[in-house]
């Protein structure tokens, strides 16, 4: 198990109830005293970026839902920094934020390929302790994050390959149900 911090995954505990991190990994960018912020990677959000960004008109691409925190604001991660100016790398490879005009318009002329950004409405945030004390909990499984975990082609199964990058007895995790007493 990994401490918090940037760059670490955040796995929903098979049997963490909250509806909002219901068997989803979050990608944490920060970690300080004052609190932590990231993104779930594996909840596909309604509405496709074109619907949500007018200069994106035509860009059917998916937009996750990184959160319960301000739904009214899209950010993005990327692994292009020698196209996309401004972004802060979290770990190696892996960036948030930049230029967003120049993102879409990257995208739109065909520059940088739709595989190497994700973009997320809202994020998930946790004031000061929060996270701790829900890791002492044991709502959270940590491990390292990987490019592939986080930019996987199929968002519905990040969670079962986050479990299996923990190993042994973790890949077990992946099959339990959601509540063991329905079985």
């Amino acid at each position: 198990m990994e401490n918090p911090a940037p760059g670490i995954l955040l796995i929903a505990d098979p049997f963490l109830k909250d509806p909002n991190f219901l068997r989803t990994v979050v990608f944490l960018c920060d970690h300080q005293e004052e609190g932590s912020f990231g993104f779930v990677l594996n909840k596909i959000y309604d509405h496709t970026l074109d619907e949500l960004v007018s200069s994106a008109d035509g860009l059917k691409i998916p937009v996750y839902f990184g959160g319960p925190v301000q739904l009214d604001t899209i950010h993005f991660l990327h692994q292009s920094p020698e196209n996309i100016t401004g972004g802060l790398e979290i770990m190696k490879g892996i960036f948030w934020g930049g230029d967003f005009e120049l993102a879409i318009e990257l995208l739109r002329i065909g520059k940088i390929d739709k595989a190497q950004i994700r973009f997320f409405i809202g994020y998930s945030g946790w004031g000061k302790g929060q996270l701790q004390d829900e890791l002492k909990e044991k709502s959270w499984l940590t491990v390292s994050a990987t490019q592939k975990l986080v930019f996987h082609k199929r968002y519905s199964e990040i969670w079962k390959e986050a479990l299996r990058h923990l190993g042994g007895e973790y890949e077990m995790l992946t099959n339990f149900p959601i509540d063991p007493q329905l079985n």
